[in-house]
């Protein structure tokens, strides 16, 4: 882990099979929109930016999951894209990826960029 990375969040701060959203600091003009989602003990991390036209995937804050809870999805087209790779599997984007953001969790649970 490095000192210098930023820290997110904590693992238990994200409920298991949902995500959250981050702005990723990177020393640009602005933050990095980000998401995160977690699965048990793993986390996956993508640009919080659907592939079909750029815009958040999220229209209401941390809203990031489809009713069933099966899927990430984008509230402005629909499309739903898997958590654990980010492909799109339905909807105006089938076959193009959310860009991934790779993750590591420390040894107190606290999750910073790779």
């Amino acid at each position: 882990m490095s000192g210098d990375a930023p820290v997110f969040c904590r693992l238990d701060e994200i409920e298991d099979g949902t995500a959250r959203g981050f702005g990723w600091d990177r020393g640009g003009e602005r933050p990095v929109p980000i998401l995160i989602f977690r699965q048990g003990d793993r986390v996956f991390g993508y640009r919080n930016a659907c592939p079909h036209i750029g815009v958040p995937l999220e229209m209401d804050p941390d809203r990031f999951m489809n009713r069933e809870g099966t899927h990430l999805q984008c509230s402005t087209h629909g499309a739903l894209f898997r958590a654990e790779d980010g492909m799109c599997v339905e909807g105006p984007c089938v076959g193009r990826p959310l860009r991934p953001v790779p993750l590591q969790i420390g040894p107190s649970g606290e999750i910073q960029p790779a």
